[in-house]
């Protein structure tokens, strides 16, 4: 079938819209008409450092089932569904129900193909990668499968919920999930875009105190104060260790790291009381190294790696569209939407700061 996607040819170059070839879906991939998809930090990354070309990205897709193969159980036509990261469902840490942590699913998300090798995407005969993510969502129509489709209810708020497949279930993940924060915990959450608020949103949820934020954009802390934040930082003017330990006696109970840089995951490290334990889940580039004091964690603070909040996302992303329908995690001020043509305005208002959360709307 002919769809509109936005097509990255060169490595750090603007998205190109072009109408494309996708395959009708086999036994196990499912169709679906892509309503809105939200623009991650992780599409920008692989953006400027793609492993192939030309490729589709976006992996925050919401949309409506339209057709599906004749092996899928899980979802029919008409139903509403967020699109989320795929995994294998075979290997140990899947079987474990940790399914962030697949050890076969780095082809699937990034290699751009299906597991044997072909791919969704054509145009006049030319192959264009996809499957990104098991999705490739920056487009009218994509393919996926039953483990990466999560069901949602119908009265939701459909365009707003892309966003729940990846940056917000994993900083709402990070604290509900990965740290297990108890009511009356403290919390520092360092760097506030759209996983870091929602990790403010998910400490409000659990009934943390303190929350502090903390960040560089005075705009992002004082909406971060409107999230739900109790005390914010901003990290330009004053030395947020200092503050956090004025704040807390002693520094906090856990602290998480949004913003990928070694500079402040020692800040948030050393911002733990002990024992504490500080959650990285901002992304660097590869290769990226970062020091700390190895006293620092000698006397039982702990520092331990997030991936996708460690959702399964089959459980963790209804209970998030519960929380939305609630008032309890109001997404809506995180998000600025974006008609799919304007892609490249998007990208360039997430980086320059101007915009928390795009999300593409897609032409009816």
């Amino acid at each position: 079938m002919k769809i509109s996607a936005a097509v990255l040819r060169e490595k750090g170059q603007p998205f190109l819209q072009e109408e494309l070839d996708l395959d009708e879906p086999r036994p196990d991939e499912i169709l679906v008409r892509i309503a809105a998809a939200g623009i991650c930090h992780t599409d920008v990354t692989v953006r400027n450092n793609p492993l192939v070309l030309p490729v589709v990205l976006g992996h925050e897709g919401a949309g409506i089932v339209e057709k599906v193969g004749n092996g899928v159980t899980k979802v029919q036509p008409g139903d509403p569904v967020v699109l989320s990261y795929v995994y294998c469902g075979r290997c140990a840490n899947c079987r474990q129900g940790r399914p962030a942590y697949c050890s076969q699913s780095a082809m699937a998300t990034f290699g751009g193909v299906r597991a044997d090798g072909t791919t969704t995407l054509s145009r006049n005969g030319e192959k264009i990668f996809g499957n990104f993510f098991g999705q490739s969502s920056f487009a009218t129509h994509a393919l996926t499968y039953e483990n990466n489709v999560v069901k949602v209810r119908p009265d939701a708020p459909l365009a707003l919920l892309g966003p729940l497949g990846c940056g917000i279930q994993t900083g709402a993940g990070a604290v509900i999930n990965s740290l297990q924060v108890k009511a009356g915990a403290s919390i520092a959450v360092f760097g506030l875009g759209a996983v870091g608020l929602s990790a403010v949103m998910a400490a409000k949820i659990c009934g943390c105190f303190p929350i502090i934020g903390v960040d560089i954009r005075p705009h992002r802390l004082e909406l971060a104060r409107d999230l739900g934040a109790t005390h914010v930082l901003d990290a330009a003017q004053e030395n947020p260790t200092a503050e956090i330990k004025k704040i807390t006696g002693d520094g906090a109970d856990y602290a998480l790291e949004c913003a990928g840089n070694p500079k402040v995951l020692r800040q948030a490290l050393e911002s733990v009381r002990r024992p504490g334990v500080c959650g990285l889940v901002g992304g660097a580039p590869l290769g990226t190294e970062a020091t700390f004091d190895m006293n620092s964690i000698m006397f039982g603070r702990t520092v331990r790696g997030i991936l996708e909040g460690d959702s399964v996302p089959d459980i963790f992303i209804p209970q998030l569209v519960d929380f939305v329908m609630q008032g309890r995690l109001p997404l809506e001020k995180l998000v600025t939407f974006y008609d799919f043509d304007r892609i490249n305005q998007a990208v360039e208002d997430s980086g320059e700061g101007r915009t928390i959360k795009p999300i593409l709307r897609m032409p009816a």
